[in-house]
């Protein structure tokens, strides 16, 4: 589409290089050519924006073979307008002299007759050709068959119309009769699968076999080579054993021997030890009793002496008590104490000496009170009998 600006109440077109425009002024052509740009009044101009580049048209139709199956053919047509005046003169390529949009549709009118043309040769050729034969051929065919019918036709050329190319993608029937056709051959594929299964079970089970039989024979040989390491066994065992039993006789012996040499070491090592036992004994007997002999003579003396030193003190003791007692007496004599009064205080004395320790004594104010009296009329007595 042409680019159209306004510039004081003007109007300016650019066109693009592939788009070839003509411009009439009064109805005279001004301006005629690909890539144009130049001023021009509305009011006055009528303009035409012819495309030159290639363009793709792409078409589904549906056609019926030779056994009257329908099938959708799926093809493109490339075409390009070569002669844009005479394209010009047969459709309307004429542009909106403010907007630059065509004011009619002529690329649909183009799309339109190249369709039907290139169906109209397609169904020709399909309708002599049954439904195996197309699917198998029927692209090609009906590619060459549409190129040449198109490059046939003279309507193309009287519009200015070059076809550059025909591709037939797609010849496809309808989904239950492809179906129905691949059938067959989803059959021999499967019997084709199934006999190869068969034949890799065949071979598996062959291979199979022959793995049996490699294992039965390794079994055997197992087998013979496990009843020669039997035998082995059985004679290194009964040659162990025979070692074994002269090992031990002869480490009974040597036990034996020894044992006996233990004995006698520790019979002579009793001995010994009995009469060294014998001698400390009688050693310790002799020693013992000349300690007890010492000890006794020992204590006898220190009983001769312990019963010399207590007579003796008793009769120190005996003497010092008579001449105490002697002198105790001569003081109560002296002090004109009757003797009655004398043994009395005597036979005190001695029942004091003779009795139980006494820790302490309580002394009451009344017995105090009658002794110190009494205390007080003996001293008075003694004082008025020394007077």
């Amino acid at each position: 589409m042409a680019d159209i600006t306004r510039r004081l109440g003007r109007r300016h077109l650019r066109g693009a290089p592939t788009a070839h425009i003509r411009h009439h002024r009064s109805g005279r052509l001004v301006h005629d050519g690909p890539g144009l740009s130049f001023w021009f009044r509305s009011l006055t101009a009528a303009l035409s924006e012819i495309p030159v580049d290639d363009r793709e048209l792409a078409m589904t139709f549906h056609a019926r073979t030779a056994d009257f199956q329908d099938v959708t053919v799926q093809a493109t047509v490339t075409y390009r307008i070569g002669d844009p005046t005479l394209a010009a003169t047969r459709l309307d390529f004429s542009i909106d002299p403010d907007t630059g949009v065509w004011r009619g549709t002529p690329l649909e009118q183009l799309g339109t007759l190249l369709t039907e043309t290139a169906q109209q040769h397609a169904l020709d050729v399909l309708a002599r050709t049954p439904l195996s034969a197309a699917l198998v051929d029927g692209v090609a065919a009906v590619r060459e068959r549409v190129a040449a019918g198109l490059g046939a036709e003279p309507r193309l050329p009287a519009t200015g119309i070059e076809v550059v190319a025909v591709r037939v993608m797609a010849l496809r029937p309808e989904p239950e009769v492809e179906r129905a056709l691949r059938t067959p051959a989803r059959e021999q594929i499967q019997q084709d699968a199934d006999r190869a299964t068969y034949e890799r079970r065949a071979v598996a089970v062959e291979r199979e076999r022959a793995i049996a039989e490699n294992e039965l024979a390794s079994k055997i040989e197992l087998a013979r080579r496990e009843e020669r390491l039997v035998e082995q066994r059985g004679t290194n065992a009964r040659r162990e054993a025979e070692e074994q039993a002269a090992a031990d006789a002869v480490r009974a012996g040597a036990e034996a021997a020894r044992s006996v040499k233990l004995a006698e070491a520790e019979a002579a090592r009793s001995v010994k030890l009995a009469e060294a036992e014998a001698a400390r004994t009688a050693a310790l007997t002799e020693a013992e009793a000349a300690r007890a002999l010492k000890l006794a003579e020992a204590d006898a003396a220190r009983a001769v002496r312990v019963a010399r030193a207590e007579a003796e003190g008793a009769r120190e003791v005996g003497e010092a008590r008579a001449q105490a007692q002697a002198a105790w007496l001569r003081v109560h004599a002296e002090a004109g104490v009757d003797g009655t009064t004398t043994l009395r205080a005597l036979t005190a004395t001695r029942l004091a000496e003779n009795l139980p320790r006494i820790d302490s004594v309580t002394v009451s104010p009344d017995v105090l009170t009658g002794l110190l009296a009494k205390l007080g009329g003996a001293a008075e007595a003694g004082t008025g009998a020394g007077a």
